[in-house]
């Protein structure tokens, strides 16, 4: 019915594109409904165990960023900026985080087998590497004060830790309308790519070394179109598995654009994007060629 509809007024390609997008608004509604009653109720405990509990800060850190939310990483960046977790925790943090991308993979029945391997690589790198940096590059600095009270704000404008009753409900609007608008633009743009070139000239099923260090690069934009943007890259066959390791392994989300913000040392933090990139590309590069024919 709704192909019927805009097939009056757009090409095939667009038609697709829009079609698509519009199916997959009640299922993300749901998804970041449940996010929002996640954070509701855990976002304070996490907060409090990573600020409490420093040696285990990245395996806390990373199977907290591991859970589909979008304000984890902007907490633990406020965290990090005011010397409450290590260096090595604010990096596990950010390779585990994969912002937006298990929401949208979700909507997809057919890649739903690659959910679990995302999470359990990142996973695996995310923690023994937090340690080792701690291990390496211990930081001597001294804890700021911050205040209980103090509002960390998410991607849309709300409040993470300290919820109002009204977000349960808005937020959750917000941020599929968001999402939705990500996935509607980059649909129509991949749509379009492909309607007028060889899909074979994107494809990503080759092993190209490159793939993985364009998107780790990527990965550190600090936004929500970016892992979005990965995942349906991913689902066009234009990057490969590895590739989209690697830009989420580096994909802190709105994190990283707190931690550019707030960070008083910069040379501290070029030294977490530089490592960021690093493994990114590194691990992405070694999934791509494991993952090669999977």
């Amino acid at each position: 019915m709704l192909e019927a509809f805009f097939i009056q007024f757009l090409p095939e390609w667009a038609v697709d594109a829009v079609v698509d997008s519009i199916k997959t608004i009640p299922f993300l509604f749901l998804v970041f409904l449940f996010i929002e009653l996640f954070e509701h109720f855990w976002a304070n405990k996490i907060k409090g165990f990573l600020k409490a509990s420093k040696n285990l800060g990245p395996f806390v850190g990373s199977l907290a960023a591991s859970i589909p939310q979008c304000g984890f990483s902007i907490v633990a960046s406020t965290l990090y900026t005011k010397k409450f977790i290590t260096r090595g925790t604010i990096i596990a943090v950010y390779l585990a985080t994969s912002d937006e991308a298990i929401p949208v993979l979700l909507m997809y029945p057919e890649y739903l087998k690659y959910i679990l391997p995302l999470i359990l690589i990142k996973l695996i790198i995310a923690i023994p590497v937090g340690y080792l940096v701690d291990f390496l590059l211990a930081e001597e600095d001294k804890i700021e004060n911050i205040q209980e009270e103090e509002n960390i704000e998410g991607c849309c404008r709300h409040e993470i830790v300290m919820h109002k009753k009204r977000d349960f409900l808005i937020h959750p609007v917000k941020h599929t309308i968001n999402i939705f608008l990500f996935i509607l633009v980059l649909t129509l743009i991949l749509n379009y790519i492909l309607n007028i070139f060889n899909i074979e000239n994107f494809s990503g099923n080759g092993i190209h070394w490159y793939l993985p260090l364009i998107t780790s690069i990527l990965g550190l934009i600090p936004n929500c179109a970016i892992s979005v943007g990965l995942v349906l890259l991913f689902i066009k066959g234009a990057i490969s598995f590895g590739a989209l390791i690697s830009g989420l392994m580096t994909n802190g989300g709105i994190g990283l654009l707190v931690l550019l913000k707030n960070n008083k040392n910069k040379k501290d933090t070029i030294l977490i994007l530089t490592l960021l990139v690093l493994i990114g590309f590194f691990v992405g590069g070694v999934v791509q060629v494991l993952f090669a024919h999977w």
